[in-house]
């Protein structure tokens, strides 16, 4: 049973990191810091499938792991250290585009709920029933914060323009 259990992890694992680091990089807005929320993430998520046994909605569950990571992590007055590598002698050429650099910087300005469950409703694609359940708050303050969170993005975007 172990051997299957390890085998559908793996899967799950190589299937869904892609997505989970593309909903992480829309959390934290870095690359290296997402890639640390995934590995923490699936590092729980493995260990929590093995512990108790279950498969079921393991997605559910990652993404929830996720985002409880992230938010945690935002709690801590102290961030860990930032390790930056060598400079290269020329800047990378930026493959964004304007909107989505504007995006990102908006997004970076909320607070990490507002974020967390801006990212959850519109790139997760997730109702405002299920993003309540996945964060553990009631539909009206995941709408409350859907609210607060897209006034403050369409604010950042205006201030963006003028």
């Amino acid at each position: 049973m172990r051997r299957g259990t390890d085998t559908a992890l793996h899967v799950f694992v190589e299937g869904r990191r892609t997505a989970l680091f593309r909903s992480a990089y829309l959390l934290c807005g870095n690359r290296d810091e997402a890639e640390d929320l995934v590995q923490t993430t699936l590092v729980r998520v493995v260990l929590g499938a093995r512990r108790h046994g279950r498969l079921d909605n393991l997605d559910a569950y990652a993404r929830r792991t996720l985002v409880n990571t992230f938010v945690s992590g935002r709690r801590r007055f102290w961030r860990r250290e930032h390790a930056y590598g060598e400079l290269p002698d020329v800047p990378a050429q930026q493959a964004d585009n304007e909107t989505g650099l504007m995006v990102r910087a908006a997004l970076a300005e909320l607070t990490p709920k507002q974020r967390a469950v801006l990212v959850l409703r519109y790139w997760e694609d997730l109702s405002v029933a299920a993003t309540a359940e996945l964060l553990g708050m009631r539909e009206s303050t995941v709408k409350s914060h859907t609210a607060r969170g897209l006034a403050a993005l369409k604010a950042a975007v205006r201030e963006e323009h003028v």
